[in-house]
């Protein structure tokens, strides 16, 4: 008798029973509306103690709904307190995706950063373009460090950034140092063409050891370490009686 249903009603003969079927055909032979609405009620509440798992989806009281009326093949009338649509839902197929054609000009900074720069490249005010193009080149530079593992230098990420901006955003070393520079998004300091070294606004932090030495003014700590090594290691010799 299962064999004989759609694919979908068969699942749902196998989640509820058999005998849910039945009880769910038998509403369709029910004249009384009000009558047939009560069982309709009754019917779902047991479906609901088959399968209490389904409490944690949302909206469940409205699939039990859908459910039943899909197992009497959308032919039920009756006063259900949600709109009955079947499994009508699933047999719609889903639109078709719009995928992309055509790759990122450049790999390390992908399609995100091209869209920054179109804004970008619309600003009017040129003052906000330029604060734009270097806040989108701290973003390239740290795209670039996490795709190679290396640490770009920014000549390269301002011939990268007029590359993408078709020649529209130009920035000289004189711009980006006045900035702050590039690594503001890494925490590093950055090294100019100059030789000049501007900080960002994240400080590396210094080796545990320099901070000890410019604490207690060269290595205190570990002078007092040694001594208490030398204690309890290290004994002096004991003369010969004489």
């Amino acid at each position: 008798m299962i064999d004989n249903l759609p694919p979908q009603l068969q699942l749902l003969v196998r989640e509820y029973g058999q005998n849910t079927y039945q009880l769910a055909q038998t509403l369709l032979t029910l004249e009384d509306r009000t009558e047939r609405t009560k069982r309709a009620h009754q019917i779902v509440q047991l479906m609901f103690r088959l399968n209490p798992g389904v409490r944690e989806q949302q909206d469940y009281q409205h699939k039990l709904w859908n459910h039943l009326y899909a197992m009497t093949v959308n032919q039920l009338d009756v006063d259900a307190p949600f709109p009955l649509t079947g499994l009508d839902q699933f047999n719609n197929k889903p639109e078709r995706l719009v995928y992309p054609t055509k790759g990122p000009k450049l790999r390390p900074y992908g399609k995100n950063v091209e869209e920054l720069v179109a804004k970008a490249v619309a600003m009017e005010d040129a003052t906000q373009r330029e604060q734009a193009a270097i806040s989108i080149g701290r973003v390239m530079k740290f795209l670039h460090r996490m795709h190679s593992k290396d640490i770009p230098k920014d000549v390269t990420i301002i011939r990268h950034l007029k590359d993408l901006s078709a020649g529209k955003l130009q920035l000289d070393q004189a711009q980006v140092d006045a900035a702050g520079g590039f690594d503001t998004m890494t925490g590093s300091a950055s090294q100019g063409s100059g030789g000049g070294r501007s900080q960002g606004a994240f400080v590396v932090p210094q080796p545990r050891q320099e901070r000890e030495q410019r604490r207690g003014g060269g290595g205190g700590k570990q002078e007092r370490r040694d001594k208490r090594r030398g204690k309890k290691g290290g004994r002096e010799q004991q003369q010969p009686p004489q």
